[in-house]
């Protein structure tokens, strides 16, 4: 049985939100890196462990919609450093939490991952809202682009560093309270879909 970074033993952890757990792979790699082996492949992305999906969504960290919101330039390619800064990152919150970082992970986007989401139906000639339910896969998309995209924007505005913003990012998702980027976005979409019924 392989150990995530030959450290963490995810062999433990369950998935308590039932919608997530074949969503949310915990099947541990030494170097979680395929490399993008099976893009192509529909779903496949579900299947790759998912502290290998955080490492790839830190890699084009400043995309928001279909533009660069602001330049991810400095993360393209750096697939090694995006790698060690998520080991150091899971260092981090072993040492605030006392227990196994990929099990605060994985509670962290539980908590903060969105049931619901809005869609913009038009009928004649009249848009308006209406609430649907989010796919478990597009969830998990979501809540990884959130955290990262929440601290990204942070190390502009603070002198913080990437990595310091990424674990309070987690570790107040965890905690479920609003100062995460991930949480705050799914009270606000929550809120427009109570509305939108």
């Amino acid at each position: 049985m392989a150990l995530a970074f030959n450290r963490w033993d995810t062999s433990g952890i369950v998935v308590a939100d039932l919608g997530l757990k074949g969503y949310i792979t915990l099947d541990a790699k030494y170097a979680p890196k395929t490399g993008g082996r099976y893009a192509g492949n529909r779903f496949y992305k579900s299947k790759i462990f998912i502290v290998e999906r955080l490492i790839n969504k830190l890699l084009a960290s400043g995309h928001k919609a279909k533009k660069h919101f602001k330049s991810s330039g400095r993360n393209t390619g750096q697939t090694l450093n995006s790698y060690k800064m998520v080991e150091r990152i899971l260092e981090r919150i072993e040492k605030v939490t006392k227990k196994n970082p990929i099990e605060v992970f994985v509670q962290a986007l539980e908590n903060a991952s969105q049931r619901e989401e809005i869609l913009t139906i038009e009928y004649g000639g009249a848009r308006y809202p209406k609430a649907v339910e989010c796919a478990p896969q597009r969830r998990v998309d979501l809540v990884l682009r959130y955290m990262v995209q929440g601290a990204y924007h942070k190390t502009f505005a603070e002198k913080a560093t990437m990595e310091e913003n990424l674990t309070k990012e987690i570790l107040a998702a965890y905690n479920s309270l609003p100062e995460s980027n991930a949480i705050g976005k799914k009270l606000d979409v929550e809120r427009q879909c109570d509305s939108a019924r």
